[in-house]
């Protein structure tokens, strides 16, 4: 029990300090940083490798969104300074893991455990699954981010024809690349973290090293999955006076792709929630 009660004070400290630097450097807004604190404690006190994931995701996101940040002014019709990531981002991209990582808790408490199915497959598919969205987060983070700032001409992903950049649905192999590399980043922090904060069978332990390669499918995935949905569902056209790409509808905006269905936050949410599916049912077969 006292142990418990040092996670969660640790989980508030560390998660007041995070939201208070985060809001002063502009990477979310007061809103966004109410919200983030509050997923931030739950995950952190709740296990150290779901808080591991999530600051990854966040810190590297942050980092990156201020990379190149003049030339994705010049693109980005929504550019704000240093992100300022609101509470409905925030939601979009930990609301669901938050819901996992409160499911674990309420039927683990705050042990930490191997993946492993012939154990618990339930708990196994929850990890797993919060493992998919931080991928999912991670790769569709580092693909935007950095696939904007490539030399080379991004191509719509249904079609394949060059577009302009800023264009949803559009991905170039740096992007791609970027995607894959952050979801490998998600994994490898669970499975280091797992070695100190877990005891298991030697052949369990080794079966863990597993969850990198997948994790790195559910960053490329989850970024093909957001791709293909942007190029799809969310409209993108060119507007002539702000002379950049634009998500909405508009008398001097030329059409370029997509239906005006869902917005940005809509369509990373269901590429989370699919990515999140995927991935908690490839950790059932898998261990």
């Amino acid at each position: 029990m006292e142990a418990n009660w040092l996670q969660f004070l640790y989980a508030v400290s560390v998660s007041s300090a995070i939201a208070i630097r985060a809001y002063r450097r502009k990477s979310l807004n007061l809103s966004g940083a109410i919200l983030g604190f509050l997923v931030m404690s739950i995950h952190i006190a709740v296990n150290y490798r779901f808080g591991a994931m999530l600051l990854v995701f966040f810190f590297t996101s942050s980092k990156l969104t201020k990379v190149g940040e003049e030339k994705k002014r010049r693109v980005d019709a929504d550019f704000k300074e240093g992100g300022q990531r609101n509470w409905i981002q925030v939601l979009s991209n930990s609301g669901i893991a938050s819901v996992l990582v409160l499911i674990v808790w309420k039927l683990i408490g705050s042990q930490d455990k191997c993946l492993d199915s012939k154990e618990s497959p339930l708990v196994t598919s929850l990890i797993g699954g919060i493992i998919g969205h931080y991928s999912c987060c991670n790769g569709d983070t580092w693909s935007s981010e950095l696939g904007i700032l490539s030399d080379a001409q991004p191509r719509l992903i249904t079609t394949l024809k060059p577009v302009r950049r800023g264009t949803n649905g559009g991905v170039t192999k740096a992007g791609l690349l970027a995607a894959a590399a952050a979801g490998f980043f998600v994994g490898l922090t669970f499975v280091l973290l797992g070695f100190v904060t877990t005891t298991c069978s030697y052949d369990v332990v080794l079966k863990q090293l597993w969850v990198i390669p997948l994790s790195t499918l559910a960053g490329l995935g989850g970024s093909v999955i957001d791709s293909l949905l942007g190029a799809t569902l969310q409209f993108s056209g060119f507007c002539s006076v702000r002379n950049k790409v634009v998500g909405k509808p508009g008398p001097t905006v030329k059409k370029i792709s997509g239906l005006d269905i869902l917005d940005n936050n809509a369509v990373n949410l269901v590429s989370i929630l699919l990515t999140t599916l995927l991935t908690s049912i490839a950790c059932l077969y898998v261990f």
